[in-house]
């Protein structure tokens, strides 16, 4: 008899114990939940700087393409060019870029070798390749290009994947278009990445008529997801168009909506004025005003 009710204490106490661990154990995954579905600054920070890459490779994109349809049309209002005004300078490319043009009938490759270290006039430091294939057709509106990276990094942030885009010589406003499906993932030094699916629509309002890279404006829509290391999703929608002024290092204005699970946030980028401050407002209408800068030198300091 002492012995079964000995056993039946020993019952109990397993069924109490239990019921506590699972009653933490489910309290932890609410905790959890709650911290996954949090928009943090560092989430903010870590879709500008993959945005930042994406536009300052856009823009050398952009101006090299439209300088190999529209040379004789384009003024070199400076000497001072992307280029450095010397004889490599085709489509704002600096000296320290290797060019290779191979042609296939009307299908032409480019690659633009950046080797272990190229430095732009804006300080910002690329090595590896971009690869470029397009069909040159100078009668031709549009042209179809896609873009694919070889070992490339930019200020050490590994860039892969494929983009294509449509290159339009003249939209409805008479400005060069580029709309853009992105499938690309960034890598930074401390292993944390970002795969990026979507599109993106840049207007080339500004500078387009000229060979200097620090003149180029545009104005960017779009809408796409982004997937971080630790599978949580990012889906950011631009609500009011942003400006890209090519001389600011920063997205000078607009309005980015932020979504993760079931939180939504927006980012604000000003009012035109060249500074490294956003306001992202949460949905619960607090703001917090967020300095833009490198994700990984942020988590660093």
């Amino acid at each position: 008899m002492r012995m079964n009710n000995l056993n039946l204490k020993l019952v109990f106490a397993f069924m109490v114990f239990g019921i506590t661990f699972t009653s933490c154990d489910d309290s932890n995954e609410a905790d959890v939940a709650a911290v996954v579905e949090k928009i943090t600054e560092d989430d903010a920070i870590a879709l500008v700087e993959a945005d930042d890459i994406s536009d300052e490779v856009d823009n050398m994109v952009d101006d090299y393409i439209f300088e190999d349809y529209n040379a004789s049309s384009r003024t070199d209002v400076s000497s001072k060019t992307f280029g450095g005004g010397n004889g490599n300078g085709f489509g704002g490319l600096p000296d320290c870029v290797t060019r290779t043009v191979e042609e296939e009938g009307d299908t032409k490759t480019v690659t633009l070798d950046f080797g272990d270290g190229c430095e732009l006039p804006n300080e910002h430091i690329l090595t590896g390749k971009i690869i470029l294939v397009y069909i040159k057709d100078e009668d031709t509106q549009t042209v179809n290009v896609t873009k694919t990276f070889d070992g490339f990094t930019f200020n050490d942030v590994a860039v892969e994947g494929e983009n294509t885009f449509v290159r339009t010589k003249a939209n409805a406003n008479g400005v060069p278009e580029s709309t853009k499906i992105m499938d690309v993932t960034y890598t930074w030094p401390d292993g944390e990445f970002i795969s990026r699916v979507g599109t993106k629509t840049r207007e080339w309002i500004e500078g387009s008529e000229t060979k200097t890279w620090g003149d180029n404006v545009y104005l960017i829509t779009g809408n796409w997801k982004s997937t971080f290391k630790d599978g949580t999703v990012r889906s950011v929608t631009i609500t009011t168009e942003l400006m890209r002024k090519m001389a600011c290092r920063f997205i000078v204005s607009g309005v980015m909506e932020i979504e993760k699970g079931d939180r939504v946030g927006t980012l604000d980028f000003g009012d035109g004025t060249c500074d490294n401050v956003a306001i992202f407002t949460d949905v619960d209408g607090v703001e917090t005003e967020i300095a833009l800068k490198k994700r990984f030198q942020n988590k660093k300091d």
